[in-house]
């Protein structure tokens, strides 16, 4: 394999990451917890898009504040491991396995 060959994969594999983190991007998954009480959007590369709760779970008092609390962050970490499952598969497959420096997955 010349050096021209080895600059064009490294190129297309450059252009399939770019797009696989705009596909990221513009993904929509969702954590939830206490029965769909409450929801967490977040987009393929794990950043915070929105929060959705039950009008059932808005009327807390103190003492279920904590589990409302809980709720959110299960919900949370819920959209978060998928949003990192994506992106590893993203990365995978635009880099075709290949284990590169600095690609973390």
């Amino acid at each position: 394999m010349n050096i021209m060959q080895i600059m064009k994969q490294a190129q297309n594999v450059q252009a399939k990451l770019k797009e696989s983190q705009k596909q990221l991007a513009d993904m929509e998954l969702m954590g939830e917890a206490g029965s769909g009480a409450v929801k967490i959007i977040c987009d393929g590369q794990g950043k915070f898009k929105s929060i959705k709760l039950d009008s059932e779970a808005l009327s807390i008092s103190s003492e279920n504040a904590e589990e409302l609390e809980d709720l959110i962050s299960v919900a949370m970490k819920q959209a978060s491991d998928k949003a990192s499952k994506e992106m590893e598969s993203k990365m995978k497959a635009a880099t075709g396995g290949l284990n590169i420096p600095g690609l973390n997955f």
